[in-house]
């Protein structure tokens, strides 16, 4: 028998003889047959390909819509209002690595409802101090804002303007064209520690926020405030169907942006269309499973092999590929350059994109201990953080689930920081911390971790100074005790 091969690897054999015995006469249909089922998995395998590919490219609106939903589903919420914690959170806020040891204020738009919005930023000073950028739908920043952001401290009326919005803005207001519909801020109010009193004051003053129409500037409605702080907000990434239905929220409610038109036939292959039902049926269903799993796999594959060592032979690295400090501040874009894998990649595991990385914050991340192998939830290890950090706020580490990266569930508490009152030093002002799953002897200093699990670590740098970025000053690797 003679076989060839088709280009998904199956092999058609020659016909065997015909009843007249005439050797090599074929018979159709059994060849045919083959030849139909070859093309089909042909177009399956196509339509993998393209729902990878659409993960990868609807990484940052998917990211943004499941905050989103988690607005609606788990804090009770609407468009328009601000989802706040009214203290420091726990594990229950389940978004991509957040900062536990600060008061988050989230206000949610939508320019479709009330057209432009405004986000009032207050003056910083001896009452607060707001970190933090306001973004579209797609997490491309619109601006920063607060001490590092574009009113330096001094406050501001930021309004963000809806596509083709052609208006002038009043005098006084900080215009953000924006080229989508809906959009978010991650704002940080800072506290000067974490006792109770500076705590409370930290929330009075993110509460001074507001949130209100353009139209309504004159005499703006009372901001909506929704305390999350007691509900489980999961925005974590679900690899399967239900990262398509997300995304077809987002191709549904959104423009397309003329970037991105490329993507139109892509998502039409696997059922997404602008105007039509994403009605998926089991087989397709099935395919889409399927090329989600791969796709996490491929991301966190991506994830462990994009980072440089910040410091020579060390495995602290900075979480984000330098390709998104060059592009981020435009919406990914550069002449030539759209940085969809760098963008996707870095939207898997965070969220909220900073304009300008390293004027209000800093980050080094590590998923290894010093011998460079993967950090385990269910060993002990400790990280001695030098003295003399070089921050004008404060510094923090916080351990994250691995497979997840979002806080670890059921922790009694997911970091330390310089913010920590009841933290203890050693004589020369270093600070040891521990990661173990049973509390140390030195209980202040712990990081609980979720035995059996693997973890990781972000290091955050608030209001970072010249020692950290000429490296004069190095954190050291986690060291298994």
């Amino acid at each position: 028998m003679i076989t060839r091969a088709t280009p998904d690897r199956a092999t058609i054999e020659e016909a065997p003889p015909a009843d007249d015995g005439v050797p090599g006469e074929r018979v159709p249909s059994p060849v045919l047959s083959r030849r139909e089922l070859a093309r089909c998995a042909l177009e399956r395998r196509s339509i993998e390909r393209r729902a990878v590919e659409a993960i990868n490219w609807g990484m940052p609106a998917v990211n943004y819509d499941l905050m989103r939903q988690a607005m609606h589903r788990d804090a009770g919420g609407e468009m328009n209002q601000i989802v706040y914690w009214s203290r420091p959170f726990d594990w229950k806020n389940q978004t991509l690595t957040p900062n536990p040891d600060v008061i988050y204020v989230m206000p949610f738009f939508d320019l479709s409802e009330v057209g432009p919005m405004v986000i009032e930023i207050p003056p910083a000073g001896e009452d607060g101090s707001i970190t933090g950028t306001i973004m579209d739908c797609w997490q491309a920043p619109l601006d920063d804002v607060g001490p590092a952001g574009k009113d330096a401290g001094k406050g501001g009326k930021y309004v963000v303007l809806p596509p083709e919005y052609s208006d002038a803005v009043p005098d006084g207001f900080v215009p953000l064209p924006c080229r989508n519909l809906e959009g978010y801020a991650l704002l940080r109010s800072i506290p000067k520690s974490g006792s109770d009193e500076d705590i409370a004051r930290a929330v009075a003053y993110a509460k001074r926020i507001a949130l209100y129409p353009l139209s309504q500037a004159a005499s703006p409605p009372v901001t909506t405030f929704v305390d999350a702080i007691d509900v489980v907000f999961d925005s974590t990434i679900p690899y399967d169907l239900r990262f398509f239905q997300s995304l077809d929220r987002i191709v549904q409610h959104e423009p397309w942006l003329d970037r991105d038109k490329a993507m139109i036939d892509v998502l039409r292959t696997i059922g997404i269309e602008k105007g039509k039902p994403f009605q998926p049926d089991a087989d397709r269903r099935a395919l889409l499973n399927a090329a989600a799993v791969e796709a996490h796999a491929s991301l966190d594959a991506r994830y462990e092999a994009s980072f440089a060592p910040f410091y020579e032979d060390a495995h602290w690295s900075l979480p984000f590929l330098p390709e998104l400090g060059e592009t981020a501040p435009t919406a990914y874009e550069k002449t030539d350059v759209y940085s969809v894998d760098a963008r996707g990649l870095a939207d898997s595991y965070a969220f909220s994109t900073v304009k300008n990385l390293g004027a209000g914050q800093a980050y080094l991340l590590t998923i290894a201990d010093a011998n460079g192998k993967p950090l385990d939830g269910s060993r002990a290890y400790r990280l001695l953080v030098p003295p003399n950090a070089p921050v004008t706020q404060y510094w923090s580490a916080v351990a994250y689930d691995r497979e997840t990266h979002s806080l670890m569930r059921n922790v009694e508490r997911p970091s330390r920081s310089s913010l920590t009152p009841e933290l203890a030093r050693e004589r020369d002002g270093s600070i040891e911390l521990v990661f173990a799953p049973i509390a140390p002897t030195v209980s202040a200093n712990w990081i609980p971790t979720s035995a059996g699990d693997g973890f990781e670590v972000i290091f955050r740098l608030y209001g970072p100074e010249k020692a950290f970025f000429d490296k004069s000053w190095q954190l050291p690797d986690i060291e298994r005790l």
